[in-house]
């Protein structure tokens, strides 16, 4: 899940490893030709965020399962939605989801069990007992993981557990109350309540920001020695169309370096112009399908054993986070695969050429 909106810092050009794929004429406004449905093109999975809500929407529904052949619940599955003040759990938004996938054949992600932002009422009640605590902590993630047991290809057990400037760890209410020992038993518990899913660490801003991604790797390569069941390496992707893309790959070799299974979890490419921005739109959709390509490239390199997933956070434009309050608020941010009406845009088209080889 994209954290709060904070400016990335803008630069001018793309590098040479975006130019490498922008050697084609120039995008025109508007949406592109129709690619072929791109879950027939994609050799893994090809996923997209969605919230229960937008499963009313036939049209919507209609462009998921023609491009798309996983689904993570974009809030469903979050604490906030399940976990009620009272400490009672509600799944009603999470079942049918699960269960709209279960109908359609589609590969599930969960998403997520344990993210620093949260304080709920009914933990921070408990945090002077660290026993009582511990034992909460366990049954939470024993309801909610094993309620899907067998459901769920993987998890996104712990959720952006690196400070932002890579130096060590976030504070938040799981560490004052556990200690750093939170993660591995947050791991152990998933494992406990689902033996087959696949577990993940997954972190945002790891291509740019590379003591960011030191510490998040020697985190992961902390849990593994200690025996702790980490699955895979979650790498979110939020970015801006003027980001140079050139620590894109470097990320994905460092990562796979570990030999577990990545899932590019929640790419989109902000298309926000900011407020002293020149450069049109048509341009920015340019910039914005080059680093598409350049992600899917990297990823499309890996092992076959190692492409867990390539799952975008959301839909068409309208349904993405980024024109909320909470991650941008910006109403004319178009920053996923298809516009408004579903109509594919330079993006889709790139992803295409890139899926086909």
């Amino acid at each position: 899940m994209r954290p709060p909106a904070g400016r990335i810092a803008r630069r001018l050009f793309l590098g040479a490893a975006l130019a490498a794929v922008a050697c084609r004429p120039a995008a025109k406004a508007g949406p592109s030709p129709a690619p072929p449905p791109l879950r027939a093109l994609a050799p893994f999975p090809l996923g997209a965020s969605i919230t229960a809500d937008l499963l009313a929407d036939p049209a919507a529904v209609s462009l998921l399962l023609a491009n798309f052949s996983q689904i993570t619940p974009g809030l469903e599955m979050k604490m906030e939605r399940v976990l009620r003040p009272d400490g009672g759990l509600d799944f009603q938004g999470a079942d049918r989801i699960a269960g709209f996938a279960r109908s359609n054949d589609l590969r599930l992600h969960g998403h997520t069990l344990v993210w620093y932002i949260y304080r709920p009422p009914s933990f921070e009640r408990l945090r002077a007992d660290p026993a009582a605590f511990g034992a909460a902590y366990r049954r939470y993630v024993l309801d909610v993981a094993g309620r899907y047991r067998g459901q769920v290809a993987g998890w996104d057990v712990v959720n952006e557990p690196v400070a932002e400037d890579g130096e060590g760890l976030r504070d938040c209410l799981w560490r004052e109350a556990l200690g750093l020992d939170y993660i591995a038993r947050a791991f152990d518990h998933a494992r406990e309540a689902d033996p087959q899913a696949r577990l993940f660490l997954n972190e945002y801003n790891l291509h740019s920001r590379p003591a960011k991604r030191a510490t998040f790797l020697r985190l992961a390569e902390d849990l593994l020695a200690r025996g702790v069941p980490l699955g895979g390496l979650g790498t979110q992707m939020h970015m801006r169309w003027d980001e140079d893309g050139s620590g894109i790959a470097p990320m994905m070799r460092e990562l796979a370096a570990l030999g577990l299974p990545i899932h590019v979890s929640e790419l989109d490419v902000s298309t926000h112009a900011g407020a002293l921005e020149p450069t049109g739109l048509t341009d920015r959709l340019q910039r914005q399908a080059d680093l598409v390509a350049i992600t899917a490239d990297a990823f499309r390199r890996l092992p076959s054993s190692q492409r867990y997933a390539f799952s975008f956070w959301g839909l068409r434009d309208s349904d993405s986070c980024l024109r909320t309050r909470f991650c941008g608020g910006d109403p004319a941010d178009a920053p996923l695969l298809f516009d408004d009406a579903g109509r594919p845009k330079p993006a889709a088209a790139a992803l295409a050429r890139v899926l086909t080889g």
